[in-house]
């Protein structure tokens, strides 16, 4: 599977698209380049939410893979969303082209970082860490799924999925969110948010006996993604999507002028929920400037 990402992630296709060898290669040759910003975080949360589901392709019982490429350094907290894939047991490989930050590399990369990061001068060098590259991921997968127990979960639905995402209780600043828990209860959930038009992703953990949650502290008349994700010992299981909008900041009401007099007025007013200073424009009607 591959996902291109500037400031808003972009699946190319999933793992279940192609099926051999030539198909995948023909696909790489007609893929368009992504030119933009490097908000590797939102890309790497993209990854987990859309393109590590099962109906993208990603069976539970196959070993996790991310190979992120990077030509620079994240404009995101990049290591919050690496940190929660590692987590789940996905391993990282991180390789740098040209202006690549390496330390950055080393943070978001699995351990053991001798056999994760790669850092090359530019694109067309790529090509001499192929052979390096597929040796390392063949042995990796080999040696993880030699330590992967009997009783890993390998299918989805009512058993592992939350469902019946409710979202309530808006306001300018919060939102709250419950859900249908799955028959099997998760050891945690993820809830990750952030602003539709760009933003970087925020994250509550919850315990597995837990579902719903208060979002506070978001911003006024602003669409917002929701993700809940129930995390297991071996898997994520499918999580649940919504989007809503927070309200618009509320505005005084009932503008009134009273006690006219050659030179002054009073005003009065509705007050607006939640202000704390008010901010009064007067000018001579009808092009005046303002006083």
């Amino acid at each position: 599977g591959l996902s291109q990402y500037s400031s808003d992630p972009r699946t190319e296709w999933d793992l279940s698209a192609y099926s051999t060898r030539e198909q995948v290669l023909e696909a790489v040759r007609n893929l368009r380049y992504k030119g933009g910003n490097t908000f590797t975080g939102l890309a790497l949360t993209h990854v987990l939410e859309q393109n590590l589901k099962p109906d993208a392709g990603a069976r539970l019982e196959a070993e996790k893979l991310v190979i992120l490429l990077t030509d620079g350094k994240s404009q995101d907290d990049a290591n919050l969303a690496a940190q929660t894939l590692k987590n789940l047991g996905i391993e990282i490989f991180a390789i740098g082209v040209k202006n690549a930050d390496e330390a950055e590399l080393r943070q978001v990369a699995s351990e053991p970082l001798e056999l994760t990061v790669y850092n090359v001068l530019d694109f067309p060098l790529l090509s001499s860490l192929v052979s390096k590259l597929t040796r390392v991921l063949c042995t990796r997968i080999k040696e993880r799924s030699h330590k992967e127990t009997a009783d890993t979960p390998v299918s989805t639905g009512p058993q592992l999925s939350p469902t019946d995402l409710k979202i309530s209780a808006v306001t300018s600043k919060s939102m709250h969110l419950a859900w249908s828990p799955p028959l099997r209860p998760p050891k945690k959930y993820r809830v990750v948010y952030y602003p539709s038009k760009g933003g970087t992703p925020k994250e509550v953990v919850l315990e597995g006996a837990v579902s719903s949650v208060q979002l506070s502290n978001l911003t006024s008349h602003t669409e917002y993604l929701v993700s809940v994700i129930p995390v297991y010992d071996t898997a994520a299981g499918d999580g649940l999507r919504g989007i809503t909008s927070t309200l618009p900041l509320s505005s005084p009401r009932s503008l009134r002028v009273s006690e006219l007099s050659h030179n002054s007025l009073r005003l009065s007013w509705k007050a607006a929920q939640g202000a704390t200073h008010y901010l009064v424009l007067c000018s001579a009607a009808p092009d005046g400037a303002e006083d």
